[in-house]
C-alpha cells in the first residue's frame, strides 16, 4: 500500500504526460513569477505612498504593516513560483495579494476592465498554480519524487524487518517443536 505524506501531496504537481503541455506550463510559471517581482520592488520603493493610496483606501488597519506583507509576499513568492519551489503555498499567497488588488480596483473604478485586467490575469495564473502545482519541470516535482522514493524505501525496510522477524519466530517455533520444549 502506497503511503503519501501531506508534504508529498503539497509538492506533487499534476503530471500531465504531454511534453508540450509541460513546456507551456513551465514557461507560464517562469514568466509570471519573474514579471511579478517588480510589483514587490515598486511597493518597497515608496511604502508610505503605497500604504496611503491602496491599503488605507480599502480600509485595512495597519496600512504600513500590510504594505510590507504585500511587498514581501511578492518578492519572496514570485521567485518561488518561477523556480517551482513550494509553488502551491507561494501561488496561494500571491492569489491573496491579487484578490486584494482586484478589490481595490473595483472600489476605485467599478468593474472597469482596463483597471482590473492585469490583476485578474495574475490572479487566474496564481489560481491555476495553486490548484495544479508547478508541473513536472520544477523543483517541487523533484522533491516530491525524492520524498516518494524515500517513503517507498522506508516501507521496503519495514517489510524486510517484519519478514526477518517472522522467519526468526518460525525457526524458534520449529526448534521448540523439535526439542519438545513448550
Amino acid at each position: 500500500m502506497e503511503r503519501i505524506t501531506p508534504l508529498t501531496t503539497l509538492l506533487r504537481p499534476n503530471l500531465e504526460p504531454d511534453p508540450k503541455f509541460q513546456l507551456a506550463w513551465t514557461v507560464l510559471r517562469v514568466v509570471v513569477g519573474v514579471v511579478m517581482v517588480h510589483n514587490g520592488l515598486d511597493k518597497l520603493g515608496n511604502i508610505e505612498s503605497f500604504a496611503q493610496a491602496y491599503v488605507e483606501y480599502i480600509g485595512l488597519p495597519f496600512p504600513i504593516f500590510f504594505s510590507y506583507v504585500a511587498a514581501f509576499t511578492e518578492l519572496i513568492g514570485a521567485p518561488l513560483v518561477a523556480l517551482g519551489l513550494l509553488t502551491r503555498p507561494a501561488a496561494f499567497a500571491l492569489l491573496g495579494t491579487m484578490s486584494v488588488a482586484i478589490y481595490h480596483h473595483i472600489l476605485v473604478a467599478g468593474l472597469s476592465i482596463p483597471y482590473l485586467e492585469l490583476s485578474a490575469i495574475y490572479a487566474a495564473c496564481f489560481l491555476f498554480f495553486t490548484v495544479n502545482g508547478a508541473g513536472s519541470v520544477s523543483v517541487d516535482a523533484l522533491l516530491a519524487q525524492w520524498l516518494h522514493g524515500r517513503a517507498l524505501s522506508e516501507q521496503e525496510s519495514q517489510r524486510q524487518s517484519l519478514e526477518k522477524s517472522y522467519q526468526t519466530s518460525a525457526k524458534d517455533d520449529a526448534t521448540e517443536v523439535g526439542t519438545g520444549i513448550k
